[in-house]
């Protein structure tokens, strides 16, 4: 039977390739019939969740090199008004991030702000942070907050239903250019919230764009650095299917103490 110090080194060695499995860099096969054979030699029953783990490793990485016969998707960025606002998405190979932007005003000061809400690819929340555009403090003008991440996020399977969660102590105030009344509910309902406002973005999105005539022949490229059109994410093979699971879900937040939070995803 593994001993403890075992038992320690083999969850240290398989939370590192399951971070590289998403991260890199690349797992080489040596690596894998490595780990298979101190697991064996060192007593691990195969039934447990050591090996059960190593095989999800590898299961994704043999996934990969059959359906990726060429790179993977390029990185894109999307911009353009839709769901009466304007819309900015940002894919990459196995998240998505949506951004908004909010802006009003607070004791005679001109504020304004993007929220971004981060989706894996089973369309749950990774995080949601505020960008300081223009603060109600000139101070804080371009500083970023994380308002509420998941932790561990990049190691949780991609339809996880509940996860503990970091949350941001002391929330901004110009959090009111989303809603007025945002600082009057309880704290819990108000992260929820948060949250839940970035589902209700991708279901807008999506039907807006679900609506529209299909554009006709392929768009053109835009040059490096620039936006493609938000008219165009719905031929995007990482990023719609994420928006369109992210759509179909909500949340409720349960505080456990001023810094955590338990999230949990519910039936719609």
């Amino acid at each position: 039977m593994a001993t403890k110090e075992q038992r320690r080194f083999a969850r240290v060695l398989l939370e590192e390739l399951e971070t590289r499995v998403h991260a890199g860099p690349p797992i080489g096969d040596r690596e894998i019939l490595s780990a298979q054979a101190f697991l064996r030699e060192n007593d691990f029953p195969p039934s447990s969740d050591y090996f059960n783990r190593l095989q999800q490793v590898q299961q994704r990485l043999d996934g990969w090199s059959r359906e990726r016969t060429a790179p993977p998707p390029a990185k894109r960025n999307y911009g353009g008004a839709a769901a009466d606002t304007w819309v900015q998405v940002q894919s990459a190979f196995d998240h998505v991030i949506l951004s908004t932007c909010h802006e009003g005003d607070c004791h005679f000061q001109h504020g304004r702000i993007k929220i971004s809400h981060r989706f894996n690819e089973g369309g749950r929340i990774d995080f949601v942070e505020l960008k300081f555009l223009r603060s109600l403090h000139s101070c804080l003008n371009g500083e970023i907050r994380a308002l509420l991440t998941v932790k561990d996020y990049r190691r949780l399977a991609k339809g996880w239903h509940a996860a503990e969660a970091f949350v941001l102590p002391l929330l901004p105030k110009e959090l009111v250019f989303l809603a007025p009344e945002f600082f009057h509910c309880p704290r819990g309902e108000g992260l929820a919230w948060l949250v839940n406002i970035g589902h209700r973005i991708a279901s807008d999105l999506e039907m807006d764009l679900k609506s529209r005539p299909l554009p006709e022949g392929t768009f053109t490229p835009p040059a490096p650095g620039s936006q493609w059109p938000i008219e165009a994410l719905p031929a995007d093979e990482v990023a719609w299917p994420i928006l369109h699971a992210a759509a179909a879900l909500e949340c409720a937040v349960e505080l456990n103490d001023p810094k955590t939070a338990q999230v949990r995803y519910l039936s719609r």
